[in-house]
């Protein structure tokens, strides 16, 4: 793992980091300009807002001498990385499609890994000026009123100054709150939904884009989500540590076991994750 320095110094950069692309990207998204889309190999869009937060981030956290794997960088090959101890697990742009449809409810996910394990991770949601983070000692946390900045710069303490320790909330009586994806659906999940709604018919089904899904699961808004189409790990690391430290879980959905990472296909495999408040049911 890390030290306490390198913690101290690496946990704010990659807030710092998070903030300044999220400026990229709100650049883009606020304007009138077309927004350049194009096709990866797996048909998912690719638009100017991903590359450009891409390059925030690459030349921010180039200041740590630390390898960075990003969506934006997928072509890496397994023998270049496969030995990595320290590495950062980076998403300049979750949740295109939500960008695209001009919802709002994209991210930036930012996660530190030791020994192919998240460290801790930085999820910042632009459009709504909020931000969460994990830090191994003090837990999950939540701060709003975050303004997208271009040149943005804090200390480890100021991190948590006015952030808020997650969960948030984990009281019990009320109906079970079930995420699904808002643009990833398929028949798979639409059963799962169903089989969940046979046993608690007052569910309630919220439709929610990107990362952000993890993170409401981590504050205690959302209790259940079941993701049974493709995603990558970029898309989770950062969310399980807050997941994590908020007390949640995240697990396979075929075994029940933890998700891998920096594996030699960087696709997860369906999985399942759970706030603490339903844990604690």
């Amino acid at each position: 793992m890390i030290t306490k320095t390198q913690k101290e110094y690496l946990l704010p950069k990659a807030y710092d980091a998070a903030i300044r692309a999220g400026a990229a990207i709100l650049e883009i998204y606020n304007s009138n300009a077309p927004k350049d889309v194009t096709l990866k190999s797996d048909h998912s869009p690719l638009t100017q807002a991903d590359r450009t937060a891409h390059a925030s981030i690459r030349e921010y956290l180039g200041q740590t001498r630390i390898p960075l794997l990003s969506e934006e960088g997928r072509e890496m090959l397994y023998a270049e990385r496969k030995d990595w101890d320290l590495f950062w697990m980076v998403d300049p742009l979750d949740g295109t499609v939500e960008f695209l449809k001009g919802n709002g409810e994209f991210t930036v996910n930012i996660a530190l890994m030791a020994d192919n394990k998240p460290v801790f991770g930085v999820i910042y949601v632009p459009y709504k000026e909020v931000i969460y983070f994990s830090d191994e000692e003090r837990g999950a946390f939540r701060a709003r009123n975050i303004l997208a900045d271009p040149a943005a710069s804090h200390t480890y303490a100021q991190l948590f100054e006015g952030a808020e320790l997650l969960p948030l909330r984990t009281t019990c009586n009320q109906p079970l709150r079930i995420a699904v994806s808002r643009s990833h659906r398929n028949e798979e999940t639409e059963r799962l939904v169903a089989n969940i709604r046979d046993r608690y018919p007052d569910a309630q089904i919220i439709e929610q884009g990107s990362s952000y899904k993890l993170c409401l699961l981590a504050e205690g808004s959302i209790d259940f989500y079941p993701r049974t189409t493709d995603t990558y790990e970029w898309d989770t690391a950062a969310g399980e540590a807050i997941l994590r430290k908020a007390g949640g879980i995240i697990y396979r959905a075929d075994d029940h076991t933890d998700l891998q990472y920096n594996k030699e296909s960087l696709v997860n495999p369906h999985f399942i994750c759970r706030s603490k408040g339903l844990l604690e049911r």
